[in-house]
């Protein structure tokens, strides 16, 4: 899918919603190497993360899951019935070649909530050093994998998605008509409180629908 992640942010800054595509999230890439290994990694929580020499398929934060088909967990393996750690496996040349098998970074919950945080703090810096009045902050903002595009209400509330490059519509046509569906299922839902985390069934299916509608035509287009 086009459409990557989508996020709702509160006037005060914290994460009241998010969405992320599942269709790629069990992307893997495999890749056989020969000594010495020309990647740099580390245990990021307990799982041996690519922390320097990405290339066109191992990008940077990518986790090793498997070694020769043997699944990893927690940095460790079995082989010959012994439980070894692959770092330290890794740097012993005698166990190459070898094949690794590498899955895509995924944003933890923890994760979305410092970004959101983050975002809103670069967002607020934006709109206080911009040298013409009432800038509205970040826009827009290109990676050479993604584009980051934000929408904010009068009311203060973002609305953020993140885009693959082949994405053709309009994302601030997206944004729009995401607060649309904002204001008709949760602001008019009796349980719901303003800057509170969004748990709205009528709005998720809503939501869905959109981002469905708007993948399908970007697909056409292409």
């Amino acid at each position: 899918m086009s459409i990557q992640h989508v996020f709702i942010i509160s006037k005060a800054g914290s994460l009241i919603y998010s969405w992320e595509n599942k269709v790629n999230e069990s992307i893997s890439v495999e890749k056989t190497y020969e000594w010495p290994l020309d990647l740099k990694l580390s245990y990021i929580d307990q799982k041996a993360t690519v922390v320097f020499g990405e290339n066109d398929k191992v990008k940077l934060r990518y986790t090793i899951s498997a070694i020769n088909s043997i699944n990893v967990i927690n940095g460790k393996f079995m082989e010959d019935d012994e439980e070894k750690d692959l770092l330290t496996y890794l740097e012993d040349k005698k166990n190459y070649p070898l094949t690794l098998t590498f899955n895509s970074p995924q944003l933890t919950a923890n994760e979305k909530i410092i970004l959101s945080s983050m975002f809103h703090s670069l967002y607020t810096i934006a709109a206080q050093v911009a040298p013409t009045p009432k800038s509205y902050g970040i826009e827009c903002l290109e990676t050479t994998q993604f584009k980051l595009h934000c929408f904010q209400s009068l009311t203060g509330i973002k609305f953020i998605a993140v885009v693959s490059e082949s994405f053709t519509q309009s994302v601030d046509g997206l944004l729009r008509k995401i607060y649309e569906i904002y204001s008709d299922f949760a602001l008019k839902d009796p349980f719901y409180a303003i800057d509170m985390p969004i748990r709205c069934e009528k709005f998720d299916d809503a939501l869905n629908a959109t981002l469905e509608k708007y993948e399908n035509t970007s697909a056409v287009t292409i």
